[in-house]
């Protein structure tokens, strides 16, 4: 039988953002909306670079909003496409694509934190959150920019504390945060962790003890998945609230 609920650790990207799907696949659909003329491994390979470029470089500054990690990101991913010759564009239109998306995606992403923020303040009135999330040192900036600020009793980030998932420290760092918060710290039987990723936040938070719920959506390959690994299978986040 599920222990009662004493706190909540969430993920951020693709669980509070994006409603469950992989930001790999949100900006594909976008370029495919928009008629970029490249293909999905073209595409995938940008995604990497960027994502790579993102996590060896300190270009991402503590000070940067959402709207401007997304704005770099899709230029890395664009500039990677057209110095592979893969799309060809001049200046103008270059610059027009990238606004257009940048413009269509920050919009979306603002409509599923909204969604977000209802469930996380009626959670909060529960018990106490904790966010972990694999992020480029600018969560402050980014849950202030998002009116999350204040929600959470702590923020683990990797880019602040030197740990990535899968790797469980950073969820135990997590765990820890809940003893530092209340007088009677949970047991990890006693925290949910809700997440979209399999095995970035479900593993790693079953093998500490907790119980977990997987925000089902489209991940960055379609592969089988193994439901039976988390505690509680959701499709919706306002789900959560019905658990």
């Amino acid at each position: 039988m599920d222990s009662e609920i004493k706190g909540y650790i969430f993920d951020y990207g693709g669980t509070l953002d994006t409603g469950g799907q992989h930001w790999a696949r949100v900006i594909w659909k976008a370029w495919q909306g928009h008629g970029m003329p490249v293909s999905e491994q073209q595409f995938r390979e940008a995604y990497v670079f960027a994502e790579r470029t993102l996590d060896r470089s300190p270009i991402v500054l503590p000070t940067y909003t959402f709207k401007k990690l997304l704005d770099v990101k899709l230029r890395l991913q664009m500039e990677y496409l057209f110095t592979h010759r893969w799309w060809t564009a001049d200046k103008k239109e270059f610059t027009r694509v990238h606004l257009t998306i940048l413009e269509d995606l920050y919009a979306d992403v603002r409509r599923h934190v909204a969604q977000s923020r209802l469930v996380l303040n009626e959670l909060r009135e529960r018990c106490p959150l904790v966010l972990v999330s694999n992020f480029y040192g600018n969560m402050g900036s980014v849950l202030f920019e998002m009116e999350l600020d204040g929600l959470f009793s702590r923020v683990v980030e990797s880019a602040a504390v030197g740990i990535r998932k899968p790797d469980p420290r950073l969820f135990q760092l997590a765990i820890d945060a809940f003893g530092q918060a209340e007088a009677a710290a949970p047991s990890p039987s006693e925290i949910m962790v809700v997440g979209d990723s399999l095995r970035n936040d479900i593993a790693p938070a079953r093998s500490l003890g907790c119980q977990t719920t997987w925000l089902k959506g489209e991940g960055w390959r379609d592969e089988p998945s193994d439901e039976s690994l988390p505690t509680h299978v959701i499709t919706e986040l306002q789900q959560l609230l019905k658990l």
